[in-house]
């Protein structure tokens, strides 16, 4: 069975065990919005920023925003009272940007901010209480705390709290790079080991073409050996960013109270 099967299916199936409703809003319409956050209590929206870059020779440019969309899934689903907002597709990617491995797009940290606080308005007219601002990209991690904090002041009268969760992001790294080491696997940042596994885990062949995998270098945009990559990997990276998305959001929440 393909990979991409697979987790169509396990996604089914959780929603099943869970008799769950869609959490994503671009898949509900506005009534069900409306009784989704009045009438069943789910007054947290996570608004997570993907993006879109190089992914060295072997992986989708779409690699930040598909992860970011099927862990916001998973964290919502967990916590209950959650709904996820669309899934911003671009972030700040300058680096990447280079005519030699094109396909990437920027935005300017400014702009990323602004973007981000332009939904975060959105959400908080369409009801929501607290409003969670997370990133699966390196770029605009920084933005997204300083955004948080000015938005949280200015939203508070209004009884509506913003919060960054970086914990998918900073913490799921560094502790995954740790697990790696004590493996006896290489460490590398961009396009090795831990995004190249997750996307195996979450699509397979549809995301990552084994063919191409290499070990990194000056020309080919990996940094890092993705060699090793293996979808029983990915899926012990996605359960991390899960696992430590949930709890950093509970514990923020229930800090305000």
């Amino acid at each position: 069975m393909k990979f991409t099967t697979a987790f169509a299916l396990l996604t089914i199936s959780m929603r099943l065990a869970q008799g769950a409703d869609p959490v994503e809003i671009e898949r509900l319409t506005h009534a069900e919005i409306h009784d989704a956050i009045h009438k069943k209590g789910k007054t947290t929206v996570l608004i997570y920023n993907g993006g879109t870059e190089q992914r060295g020779p072997h992986a989708v440019l779409g690699g930040h925003t598909f992860m970011a969309r099927r862990t916001a899934e998973a964290i919502a689903m967990r916590l209950g009272n959650a709904l996820v907002a669309p899934v911003l597709p671009f972030s700040p990617a300058g680096s990447h940007l280079k005519a030699k491995t094109p396909g990437s797009v920027d935005l300017s940290p400014d702009l990323y901010a602004k973007v981000n606080d332009a939904v975060v308005a959105s959400m908080v007219t369409n009801g929501f209480r607290n409003i969670i601002l997370m990133g699966d990209h390196g770029g605009g991690q920084r933005e997204l705390e300083n955004l948080a904090r000015a938005l949280d002041s200015r939203y508070a009268p209004q009884k509506v709290h913003v919060y960054f969760c970086g914990s998918v992001y900073d913490k799921a790294r560094v502790d995954f790079n740790a697990w790696l080491k004590q493996n006896n696997l290489p460490v590398g940042t961009h396009a090795s080991i831990p995004d190249t596994s997750e996307l195996m885990y979450l699509g397979g062949e549809e995301y990552v073409r084994k063919n191409r995998i290499e070990n990194g270098s000056a020309d080919n945009g990996i940094v890092g050996d993705p060699r090793p990559s293996s979808p029983e990997l990915g899926k012990r990276v996605f359960d991390m960013k899960v696992d430590y998305g949930v709890e950093e959001i509970r514990r923020l929440i229930a800090g305000k109270r």
